[in-house]
């Protein structure tokens, strides 16, 4: 699978706190689950557009 975020702009948004190794792995699952879910709740919409409000 390839990973859903940036280390560079996660290291950025995150200032000046160390970022562990395995912190984007459980990163990039939360991001996959969230885009799972929105992606549902515009089926569930008889939408394919997935919009805000579905997050």
């Amino acid at each position: 699978m390839a990973d859903l975020i940036v280390k560079a702009a996660v290291k950025e948004e995150l200032g000046n706190h160390n970022v562990a190794s395995d912190f984007y792995d459980a990163l990039d699952e939360e991001v996959r689950a969230l885009l799972q879910d929105a992606a549902r709740r515009a089926d569930a919409n008889d939408r394919k557009t997935v919009q805000p409000r579905d997050l």
